[in-house]
């Protein structure tokens, strides 16, 4: 296991303070704001604790209000809604300084058996061994801040390879669709709740990129004010995250300075595990008067 995979399992176990509150902290690095990811996982953290281990997240819905301050640690208030005969529905509030930075709704189900299907897997999509990094493409790209290279240089806890290449290539408009291969550094504990967990986190991983494409822009312009308003997600069917998965994004539509973007992840062998929505602010910034 890295130090990175090591340290997000370390992040993802939250101090239990009184009943219904718990503290999370963040890594220590050079970044402006706690990562989205990371608030969600960490809040999914706090509702499961409040829930019975026979109950299983099947949906959650975040807002991000304000972002998070790195150097301090996050307080999380759950609020028990409902405990109904196969459903628990949990509220979670993160607070950072007296005030609300995210709040999560989340509901949980016992595993029942029933109708099913899935979208197969895209059949077009090369296997990730003969592809870049996402590291080694922010390398060579144009325009990417140095505090970005320097960020995503350091030991990360996934590693990314997105099979489209042209944004990080050219400011071309785009399609708004991509594919991008995913795994975590290390091996992950056969714990069905902590995998849920880490989906939660690296499911906020080049999500919201997606809405630039078609605009010839990217998140790291000068002149774009990026970050996440909300983010939703469905866990289908559970699965060990012990190998690559495909991140398949599309982004149906940009408006009122806001990106809207979807997501589907899969396994390797074609396995539809879970489903993601998010829309974040995309605002082109003014120019300072003269």
């Amino acid at each position: 296991m890295t130090s990175a995979m090591d340290e997000l399992l370390g992040i993802l176990d939250l101090e239990r303070l009184e009943h219904n509150l718990y503290r999370g902290r963040s890594p220590q690095v050079e970044w402006q704001r706690v990562f989205g990811g990371q608030t969600i996982a960490q809040a999914l953290v706090a509702a499961q604790r409040t829930v019975e281990p026979d109950r299983h997240v099947h949906s959650l819905h975040g807002y991000f209000m304000r972002p998070g301050d790195t150097k301090v640690p996050i307080v999380y208030e759950v609020d028990r809604i409902r405990d109904g005969g196969s459903f628990t529905t949990r509220r979670v509030l993160a607070i950072q300084h007296g005030q609300a930075i995210f709040s999560l709704e989340a509901s949980f189900q016992v595993d029942e058996t029933g109708l099913e299907h899935q979208f197969p897997l895209p059949d077009d999509v090369p296997p990730p061994e003969g592809l870049q990094t996402q590291r080694q493409l922010l390398e060579k790209a144009e325009r990417v801040p140095e505090a970005v290279r320097r960020f995503w240089a350091r030991e990360r806890p996934l590693e990314l390879r997105p099979v489209n290449l042209q944004h990080y290539e050219s400011r071309d408009k785009l399609p708004p669709r991509q594919n991008v291969w995913i795994r975590l550094a290390g091996p992950v504990p056969d714990d069905r709740a902590l995998q849920s967990v880490l989906l939660a986190y690296l499911s906020d991983m080049t999500l919201l990129d997606t809405s630039t494409f078609a605009h010839g822009r990217g998140l790291f312009d000068p002149d774009i004010q990026a970050a996440s308003l909300d983010h939703s997600m469905w866990f289908h069917r559970p699965h060990p995250l012990d190998g690559w998965l495909l991140y398949v994004q599309d982004s149906p539509s940009s408006s009122g300075s806001r990106g809207f973007s979807r997501g589907t992840l899969y396994a390797r062998d074609g396995t539809l595990i879970a489903s993601m929505a998010q829309e974040g602010l995309i605002r082109l910034k003014r120019p300072p008067a003269e």
